[in-house]
């Protein structure tokens, strides 16, 4: 029987389960589930503390960790699994049929959730700019964890309770645990999404960050951490607080750092940098300008303490405490090279050439981003309502000039997340950027459709969630970067493709057949929602397989039959009725890496069968699916 697709996103807690199997299959054992009678992976945990028996820490025991009241339910919400989608909206989208940049409309943790498989270690650099719990925003209401029954059973039921947002405020106590369980399962979900040299950028405020700190230390490893930022914000004093607030923190964390490799990259060489390089001396080599000779003595060994003889004979001593920064024999390469300066008149102090055009150049990063180098949120909100004809339609934007520096420390070329997309900054950064510099990002922005408030200037312009604004701005910045001065090298890729997390296209009874009653029969004839398109069924595929979400699709008209192709032969899907054995040969034809029908789809049973036979013969690398 051709198999079917199981349309959830992937089941977290079971993915873990088969890691420990890995490293001690006598601790998995099969146990049946109390809500589906279902026999599942199960960790026999006796057998794992006797595998562990010198490391186990149990009971009252102190130990070091973040705790707080909610925080298990947090862990299991994280890993359940959903019967969620992804909608395509080719209306709301630039270019859809060929941007690498995607628009998700929704809740990011059901987000997180849909994008696993496709993206699976394949972010270079995620920022985020959450909800800071000052007591004015909003957290979401996440529903924890149950049953895997009763979890797929009630979100497979329309959004009864809205937006699902609660106002996390002043009344209600700006609880720390309220924030910890609402960002503990969606950084534990990005992390899977990182590249292994991925980092991620968190803004956040004093009110959370020794307990963001904390948190990011038990999901990334505390060896991981790169450094806290200060950005500084705002220029003007608040005479009007205790203590005028000027900076706001970036905490930055990589997947996995490595001995000897540089976590985070060099920034672009500034034009006052830049001032400091000239080439008084004709050197052929081109523009340099010099650096010490020498080092604190106890980074060195012996070879680097002598007397260096200068070109013209004259004798440098080491003052107390230094070293040369060269041995003796490399030191003498480098000056009958002309690599080392001695001044116009060959009788200074030795320094070294650092030369403009070498590999890689650039500034090493500082843990302070003034407002010069990084604008201001003022300026960000001024150029914001610029963008959209002097309307104040966004009260928080974060520079663009800010996202910039961030992406130049962590994203050459690759793809790029932000899941609490606000007004879209970091897709605006990502497209002037590379314009910029030619080089080839992609931008995943996720953002709620939050509701503006009814007396709002963004509801006043026709604005009536914050998604709208998001949107509505990677259009303009879109049509700004073609506008201008663009990089010959640039993709010129403007365009962003919106998907709509939503219910599953599957009917109930597709998640659960060995429920089928005699009533259900007729329903069970067509499994698919009645209201779903085939580019429904294919975004649903396209999660449920794994397969890269941004990738090209052509829709083509074979034999009277709507077939999507998916990069050309990535993947082949076919949603109509009445599909006959001849098209099938004429897609096997097309030897796609997986191939996908409706399981009602064939002209007659004899045909269902033949399926996996006619692509085994005609193209035996093909997997076969239905839904």
């Amino acid at each position: 029987m051709m198999e079917k697709l199981k349309m959830h996103s992937p089941d977290l807690s079971q993915d873990n389960i088969a890691k420990i199997q890995e490293l001690f299959p006598s601790c998995v054992t099969e146990a049946r589930d109390e809500a589906t009678g279902k026999l599942r992976l199960a960790v026999d945990f006796d057998q794992l503390r006797q595998e562990l028996s010198d490391s186990i820490v149990e009971g009252p025991q102190e130990r070091y960790r973040l705790d707080w009241p909610g925080k298990r339910e947090a862990l299991s919400v994280a890993n359940a699994p959903i019967a969620r989608t992804l909608r395509p909206s080719p209306g709301e989208s630039v270019d859809f049929e060929l941007t690498k940049n995607l628009f998700i409309d929704g809740d990011n943790l059901e987000a997180l959730k849909l994008l696993q498989q496709s993206f699976l270690g394949k972010i270079k650099m995620i920022y985020i700019d959450p909800p800071y719990n000052t007591g004015n925003d909003f957290v979401y209401a996440d529903n924890f964890a149950e049953s895997m029954h009763g979890f797929l059973e009630r979100s497979m039921q329309s959004d009864e309770k809205g937006n699902r947002l609660i106002a996390n405020t002043e009344a209600n106590g700006r609880f720390h645990s309220d924030w910890l369980s609402l960002i503990y399962p969606r950084l534990r979900l990005a992390r899977n999404l990182l590249s292994d040299d991925g980092l991620i950028f968190i803004s956040i405020d004093d009110v959370e960050l020794a307990n963001l700190n904390k948190l990011c230390d038990e999901i990334f490893g505390s060896e991981n951490f790169i450094g806290n930022f200060i950005w500084e914000k705002r220029t003007n004093r608040e005479n009007r607080k205790i203590v005028s607030s000027r900076h706001d923190y970036i905490v930055c964390y990589t997947k996995s750092r490595k001995p000897a490799v540089r976590p985070i990259a060099q920034l672009p060489m500034s034009e006052k940098a830049l001032a400091n390089y000239k080439n008084p001396d004709n050197d052929p080599r081109g523009d340099w300008k010099s650096d010490p000779a020498t080092a604190q003595a106890g980074h060195g060994t012996k070879s680097q303490f002598y007397t260096l003889e200068a070109p013209n004979g004259k004798k440098h001593e080491l003052e107390s405490g230094r070293c040369w920064v060269y041995t003796k024999p490399e030191m003498d390469k480098a000056i009958a090279e002309g690599r080392i300066w001695f001044g116009k008149d060959g009788n200074g102090v030795p320094r070294i050439k650092t030369y403009l055009n070498a590999k890689e150049r650039g500034l090493t990063p500082e843990t302070i981003i003034f407002a010069e180098d990084a604008s201001t949120n003022e300026v960000a909100k001024n150029a914001l309502k610029n963008m959209f004809d002097g309307k104040a339609v966004f009260e928080t934007p974060k520079p663009v000039n800010l996202l910039k520096l961030l992406l130049q420390m962590s994203c050459k070329e690759g793809t790029v997340l932000d899941f609490f997309a606000g007004s879209g900054s970091l897709a605006h950064a990502v497209m002037e950027l590379s314009a910029t510099d030619g080089k080839k990002r992609q931008c995943i922005s996720v953002q709620l459709p939050e509701v503006t408030p009814s007396d709002s200037e963004a509801r006043k312009a026709g604005y009536k969630t914050i998604s709208a604004i998001a949107k509505e701005r990677i259009r303009r910045a879109g049509t700004r970067a073609l506008a201008g001065d663009c990089h010959p090298e640039w993709n010129r890729d403007v365009g962003f493709r919106v998907l709509k997390v939503d219910t599953s296209n599957m009917k109930d009874i597709y998640y659960r057949p060995d429920e089928l009653s005699q009533s259900d029969l007729l329903e069970a004839v067509d499994n698919v929602k009645p209201d779903r398109t085939p580019e429904d069924l294919l975004f649903q595929v396209l999660v449920d397989w794994g397969v890269d979400l941004t990738l090209p699709i052509r829709r083509e008209t074979l034999q009277d039959k709507t077939v999507f192709f998916v990069d050309d032969n990535a993947l082949v899907a076919c949603f109509d009725t009445g599909i006959t054995e001849e098209l099938v040969k004429e897609l096997a034809k097309h030897e796609p890496l997986r191939v996908v029908f409706r399981d009602n789809g064939f002209v007659s049973d004899a045909v269902k069968i033949n399926v996996e036979q006619i692509f085994r013969q005609l193209s035996p690398s093909t997997e076969v699916r239905s839904l």
